[in-house]
């Protein structure tokens, strides 16, 4: 029997760029208010927003325009004029619209790796807009599920492999965090890749993992492939 049975890859900044888009919109927010305030606060103050939204909004570019509103309105103390408001709604529309890049590598990958294994797509995020990226990114007929979830956590990923009839050990998941990507699915006792991105969230930072010989980072998703031959090989 395969040591592996399934390979999931996760979407934003490890399929194609994403977190480029946000930080082009950051900069565009701290032109508008930099009457108001300097570059780090602003970040500061938008950072929490996000954080106390989360629960609210989700993750996704339209909970991120909302928290952008949210921080213009505080620091402006209200008197934001209405001009930024509609230009952060603009700037998220431009987001929502944009046209995917993949990632190096992306979709070598993933056609190398699903000629030998069912491959996965599990992604969090505004529904709508990660269905379009799918959508645009061309990598869509190689995956046999999606799986387009609230959050990435222990439970859920146990979950997607349960109903999938995949035991957790036999699942591998590839992706640019360690929080949402990594950690989770080695908690149930999967394999997990960290492949990094010089732009992630702080929200999603977290330290790798000591020790658990499950883990693996790569400098890229080229060397996946040849890492789940590795695998499939000890197992």
């Amino acid at each position: 029997m395969p040591a592996l049975a399934a390979i999931a890859f996760d979407a934003d900044d490890t399929l194609w760029h994403n977190e480029r888009f946000f930080r082009l919109t950051q900069d565009r927010l701290a032109g508008l208010l930099a009457d108001f305030a300097p570059r780090d606060e602003l970040d500061e103050r938008l950072l929490a927003a996000e954080r106390r939204n989360l629960g609210h909004y989700g993750f996704g570019i339209k909970g991120f325009m909302l928290s952008m509103i949210e921080t213009a309105l505080d620091v402006t103390r209200d008197r934001v004029p209405a001009r930024v408001i509609r230009e952060i709604v603009a700037a998220g529309r431009e987001m929502l619209s944009h046209p995917i890049e993949l990632m190096p590598h992306a979709l070598e990958a993933v056609e190398r790796i699903a000629s030998s294994h069912p491959v996965l797509l599990i992604t969090k995020g505004d529904l709508i807009d990660q269905e379009r990226k799918l959508a645009q990114s061309g990598l869509g007929d190689l995956f046999a599920g999606v799986e387009i979830v609230s959050a990435k956590t222990a439970p859920v990923y146990a979950g997607i492999f349960a109903r999938r009839g995949i035991a957790p050990g036999a699942a591998l998941m590839a992706g640019n965090s360690l929080r949402s990507d990594v950690l989770p699915v080695l908690e149930i006792g999967g394999w997990g890749v960290h492949v990094p991105h010089d732009l992630t969230w702080a929200i999603e930072h977290d330290a790798p993992p000591e020790g658990n010989a499950r883990f693996c980072s790569l400098p890229d998703l080229g060397a996946l492939p040849d890492l789940v031959a590795r695998i499939e090989g000890a197992g």
